[in-house]
């Protein structure tokens, strides 16, 4: 997984869920993204705070992260789309060699897509053994494309979508932005499961100072459910489309295709993770 795990609330659920999900996914390695906004004073610093933050989360679920956790990128591919250099570049790049096109690596991807640009750009090589599953930009038929992740790094975005590797496009405004929780419900369903639970229900609480009516997409969700059930989040094959420097989508039928999630299935995704989470002892 690439994930600015301190940018927002989202990423802590999605790694949740992921870390909770060993009978289907065999997570190799978490990579901690670049961000830059409020919650950070620049790159550097949103990917140093996303480490820490990850370590707490499996601190909470009783798993060591010294060796499972990476620093990224402290900086964007940008416009140069020159690779840059991260313990979290490298390792991708050698998770990767070890697949085949028959069996590749899945790369859970929800923030800008730095570290994985990165590690295209300096081993091209990788691109048949990969398979990156990214949560970025929105629906094609949105005005623009200026969604967080994908504007942060708009190189690095077209270093993606013009590199030729299979994709796997969850967009954000029209899919991801149906997968939302409220306080009751995290109360309920969240809160009462151990030192996680208490944790995730911290953050998303604090999230906002109005809890009375209000909601809150947990966008990052929905790219972990596209690779624990297809059918959760179900998609078609599209031409891949192209990112302007205007952070808009162009299209051009004659690229190669990519698969597109269209829909997501909100309360399968979300029973599933109160069903895991609810189970879990705090023990493995």
């Amino acid at each position: 997984m690439d994930t600015d795990a301190y940018n927002e609330i989202d990423d802590q659920f999605a790694i949740v869920q992921m870390m909770l999900s060993m009978e289907r996914l065999s997570v190799e390695a978490i990579y901690a993204a670049p961000f830059h906004n409020r919650r950070s004073t620049g790159p550097l610093d949103g990917m140093e705070q996303s480490y820490d933050e990850i370590l707490r989360l499996l601190d909470r679920l009783n798993i060591e992260g010294d060796s499972l956790v990476y620093k990224g990128v402290g900086q964007y591919v940008g416009p140069q789309k020159k690779a840059v250099d991260a313990l979290a570049v490298d390792d991708l790049i050698m998770r990767a060699r070890t697949g085949t096109p028959e069996d590749p690596l899945y790369i859970v991807a929800i923030a800008a897509i730095s570290n994985v640009a990165s590690a295209i750009l300096k081993a091209p090589d990788i691109i048949d053994r990969i398979v990156v599953v990214w949560l970025g930009g929105h629906v094609l038929n949105w005005p623009d494309t200026r969604e967080f992740n994908l504007r942060q790094d708009i190189g690095g975005a077209q270093v993606l979508f013009d590199s030729g590797a299979p994709i796997v496009l969850v967009p954000c405004m029209g899919v991801s932005s149906h997968l939302h929780s409220t306080v009751p419900e995290i109360e309920r369903y969240v809160e009462p499961h151990g030192d996680i639970g208490a944790f995730l229900a911290k953050r998303f609480k604090k999230h906002s100072d109005i809890h009375k009516g209000w909601s809150k997409a947990i966008w990052d969700m929905a790219a972990v459910a596209w690779v624990l059930n297809e059918e959760w989040a179900p998609s078609y094959l599209i031409s891949s489309p192209i990112v302007t420097e205007q952070a808009t989508w162009s299209f051009d039928p004659s690229r190669h295709l990519i698969r597109y999630v269209y829909r997501i299935n909100r309360d399968a995704i979300m029973q599933d993770f109160f069903q895991k989470l609810e189970n879990f002892s705090g023990k493995w």
